[in-house]
């Protein structure tokens, strides 16, 4: 059965050492989140979901959810251990405490998220996403809309959803047919279905909260005439108790490859009772609120589940004895050596260690761009924090999901045989893996999302201040001997981003099949820089560490040996990168679509 070990250790490296998350006390966030408050969540966060929800991890998704008299079950055990998440108060961590919440950073959410994930992908995604339909209702609802929902959503004792996708259409959401008509009570019946519903029914809360995509009656086609509607499974009386079945059904549960545990429902909505949330036909601006919070969610499941697989595959290699080091036995008294002296074993491992260290600093970092953007009293830093975490957010998603994807398949890889037999956990991480690079906007989607959209942003001023963060790096500690390496290699790989994105600007813009082409390759290339530079971050403060004497040795010196490997066996992929690149669409489009 697999294992689980939350990484507090290096949690408490990045937010105590690396960004320093006492500096920010000027935001309200901060003001109570002392070093002592945030080890105490860390290692409370680590006791749920090392005890409470990674048991449930492979039972769960085996059992999976059941369809039975229109409700949907969750495995044995989920409800329990949800109700210790809630009693916890764990779901209002870093909510408005106006209604109910901590008001904590985000910095510390996305730590907990990652935990929630690596323990129990299908458990964790319930309380997540009620967390972006509470953030959506906040920042665009009424005073009684935020009266009425958030205090529940934010306890955890309702749940809340997101409702775009139909049989017909999901990137192309102009296409959608739920219909709006406004009733003589103000509200709306909403009609037509959503599918690939995620937590769109259960048994672990008293009422869902749908966030509901419809088209108004009269109201344009295309997405200038989507709005965005609240429809409560249950609807809610005057007094705040809940009433009668609103017209919302589960239809049918989604087979799916992974994520068992969690129900992907198709739901019917027949006349549901809906209430109207921001303007008419402002809805994809709404909800944009909800899938952009939701695109860095997913972007740290793929981290997530990067940990857990590698954490198990590293287990393993220690354990499995099979053959002789290529340079003579390590273990001469024991039958064989174990399987982690082998290069390519350790390859694989390091790879999705290099990785996974990498990633959390940069989910770090986005959480912090996320809370200044917020909460920051200058609206020039808040703007420029914005800007930052837009541009950084596709990339995020994207590279991430599609690492954890490759993480895990490494990991199973590293088991051989036993790797590919359920019971060793490692097909469940794989399963689990390979949806996050499709929801929540393909990453294809994302890609083009940052060099058709990004990369422009503000006449190109956003892009300069990412590359002058970087350059600005390297110019103050190049002539720094412990870090002169490392600066050097991020320089150079700097350049050739540079030097890709001048030719998009010269070739792709123009050209949308040259954009198409290319976009996912630049975005890999992006991903690989700003990763660089967070690793040669993490390498200045980790050496001044052990200079001062201070923190573990040990786990200092494996940051910057883990630090060597990415930037002497990632990082340089960055030249292959800009040379795919530049060869443009020609070689992708040259083929005639009957000749596939």
């Amino acid at each position: 059965m697999p294992s689980y070990k939350a990484p507090t250790v290096d949690y408490q490296f990045l937010m105590h050492h690396v960004f320093d998350l006492e500096s920010y006390n000027n935001l309200s966030p901060f003001k109570e989140a002392s070093p002592d408050l945030i080890d105490a969540i860390l290692e409370e966060a680590a006791k749920l979901t090392e005890n409470v929800f990674q048991p449930l991890n492979q039972s769960g998704g085996e059992e999976g959810c059941k369809l039975e008299n229109g409700t949907v079950l969750t495995p044995k055990g989920f409800k329990k251990a949800y109700d210790e998440y809630v009693n916890g108060g764990w779901q209002g961590m870093t909510g408005d405490p106006e209604y109910g919440g901590q008001g904590l950073p985000m910095a510390i959410g996305l730590a907990i998220n990652e935990m929630l994930v690596s323990s129990n992908w299908g458990l964790s995604m319930y309380p997540g996403l009620t967390k972006g339909a509470a953030e959506t209702i906040h920042t665009w609802g009424t005073d009684e809309q935020k009266n009425t929902y958030l205090p529940k959503m934010m306890s955890g004792e309702w749940s809340g959803t997101m409702n775009l996708t139909e049989p017909h259409c999901g990137t192309d959401l102009g296409l959608l047919r739920t219909k709006a008509e406004l009733n003589d009570y103000g509200s709306y019946n909403i009609s037509g279905t959503k599918i690939f519903i995620s937590a769109g029914d259960h048994d672990l809360t008293d009422n869902i909260i749908h966030l509901v995509l419809a088209r108004i009656s009269g109201a344009p086609e295309g997405t200038d005439g989507i709005s965005l509607f609240i429809v409560p499974k249950i609807n809610i009386n005057d007094d705040g108790s809940l009433g009668d079945k609103n017209g919302v059904s589960c239809g049918s549960l989604e087979e799916k490859m992974g994520i068992h545990s969690n129900a992907t429902c198709l739901l019917n909505y027949d006349n549901a009772r809906g209430f109207l949330i921001g303007e008419e036909n402002k809805g994809m601006r709404a909800m944009f609120t909800m899938m952009n919070e939701a695109r860095l969610g997913v972007g740290v499941q793929g981290l997530a589940i990067a940990e857990v697989a590698n954490q198990n595959a590293a287990e393993y290699a220690r354990d499995r004895l099979q053959g002789r080091a290529l340079s003579g036995a390590k273990y001469p008294d024991q039958a064989a050596d174990p399987i982690i002296v082998h290069p390519d074993v350790r390859r694989m491992l390091m790879t999705n260690r290099a990785f996974t260290e990498g990633a959390r600093a940069m989910v770090m970092w986005a959480a912090l761009q996320f809370d200044i953007s917020k909460f920051d009293e200058n609206e020039e830093n808040r703007n420029k924090a914005e800007d930052m975490l837009s541009l950084m957010t596709p990339m995020i998603k994207s590279y991430m999901t599609d690492q954890g994807v490759e993480a895990a398949s490494r990991a199973m890889q590293c088991l051989g045989g036993h790797g590919y037999i359920n019971e060793w956990g490692m097909t469940q991480f794989l399963a689990d893996a390979r949806i996050a690079p499709i929801y929540e906007g393909t990453n294809g989607i994302q890609a083009m999302d940052l060099i058709g959209r990004k990369l422009p942003s503000k006449n190109g001023e956003v892009i300069r201040d990412y590359f002058a963060m970087i350059q600005n790096f390297i110019d103050e500690n190049k002539n720094n001997e412990d870090l002169s390496h490392y600066t050097s290699l991020l320089e150079k790989a700097l350049q050739r981003q540079q030097t890709a994105t001048m030719w998009l600007m010269q070739n792709a813009m123009s050209d949308p099949d040259q954009a198409g082409a290319t976009a996912h390759y630049y975005l890999n290339l992006m991903a690989l820089v700003s990763m660089g530079y967070f690793w040669a971050d993490m390498v200045k403060k980790s050496k001044k560490m052990l200079a001062a004497g201070e923190g573990n040795a040990d786990f200092l010196k494996s940051k910057i040996t883990t630090a060597n490997f990415f930037f002497n066996h990632l990082l340089p992929e960055t030249t292959s990168l800009r040379y795919k690149i530049e060869a443009g669409a020609k070689d992708v489009m040259d083929l005639d679509a009957e000749a596939f």
